[in-house]
């Protein structure tokens, strides 16, 4: 053991979060619609997953969905535990006041259908001992929720967050600065944007924007067009494909303006967009030439490719105001 693996073992404040190790974050919490195929449907046309199986007299629901039927929406739930918001209130006394949800991790034991009564429960399974990460110090707290479907396991979920205490003074200072900077959304940051992860199932797609072609696999079994890069097609299952080149052409789907964390090689606010190419497919890029504020859905945008440093060049989408 490590002397720092000591020091925190030995922690007092970690021990009373390790106290609430093991005791409920909800119980049999119920969720407030049973599945249901407007919800289904929903979602598969915000994803653009066209799979047979979600429709029809034999539907199931989308297996990732399984933590959208236990979300409480805006009106929030009525079934967490008090453990889990003294957990919560103890991480903001110590300062950790900021949350950030990390990641997920989702097991599935039987499908999902329309009319199934959904019921969960939670548990806080894990709390971490302080880490230091780039958004500042604090605690990654774990929760397992057992899904049932009509009284049957369904699934489990797990969500991590990250409660914490945003860096130093000195380093938020700079954030601001940087926000505060007036910026437009050609302005490249000093800093290296983070590499993508290219592996055997996208090199194809890098390799085209190398050569500033936008390329959409196409199924060889059934034509379907997708997007992102897939090992095989979602709607027939076939791991047959080919290419084709995107004019480049486009209008904004949905976007979102990002303000905050402060990341160095972003400087925010900064447009992010879902882009509906003129082929039908979608994808998450940037919106260049146009003030992040008169981003709007439905402006056409066209294709360009933006050189962020000397080794990587990406697909990006200029818009225009007029």
């Amino acid at each position: 053991m490590t002397g720092a693996q000591a020091a925190q073992e030995a922690d007092p404040f970690h021990e009373r979060l390790k106290a609430f190790e093991g005791r409920p974050a909800a119980t049999a919490g119920r969720a407030k619609d049973a599945v249901n195929e407007p919800m289904i449907r929903h979602w598969c046309e915000a994803m653009g997953d066209t799979n047979p199986a979600y429709t029809g007299p034999d539907a199931i629901a989308p297996p990732t969905m399984l933590q959208a039927w236990t979300l409480g929406g805006l009106s929030g739930h009525t079934d967490r535990s008090s453990a889990y918001d003294e957990l919560l209130g103890l991480l903001d006394g110590a300062g950790c006041t900021s949350v950030v949800a990390t990641d997920c991790e989702q097991e599935y034991l039987r499908p999902l259908r329309p009319g199934d009564t959904v019921t969960f429960d939670a548990v806080i399974e894990s709390v971490s001992a302080r880490k230091t990460t780039k958004l500042g110090s604090g605690h990654f707290v774990t929760t397992r929720m057992d899904v049932h479907a009509n009284g049957e396991l369904a699934g489990t979920h797990r969500f991590r967050i990250l409660k914490y205490a945003p860096a130093t003074a000195a380093a938020t200072a700079s954030a601001t600065a940087a926000a505060a900077t007036p910026a437009t959304a050609d302005r490249t940051p000093a800093a290296r944007r983070p590499r993508p992860v290219i592996n055997r199932d996208n090199r194809g797609f890098w390799d085209g924007v190398a050569r500033h072609r936008l390329l959409i696999q196409r199924c060889t079994g059934c034509a379907t067009l997708r997007f992102p890069w897939l090992p095989g097609c979602n709607a027939c299952a076939c791991p047959e494909w080919d290419t084709v080149e995107a004019s480049g052409a486009g209008t904004v789907f949905s976007y979102v303006v990002m303000h905050h964390p402060a990341f160095p090689a972003f400087a925010p606010p900064y447009a992010v967009a879902l882009v509906e190419l003129a082929e039908g497919v979608r994808m998450v890029s940037n919106i260049t030439g146009v003030p992040y504020d008169k981003v709007r859905i439905g402006m056409p945008v066209q294709l360009e490719f933006l050189r962020v440093d000397e080794e990587l060049e990406l697909p990006v989408f200029r818009g225009s105001e007029g």
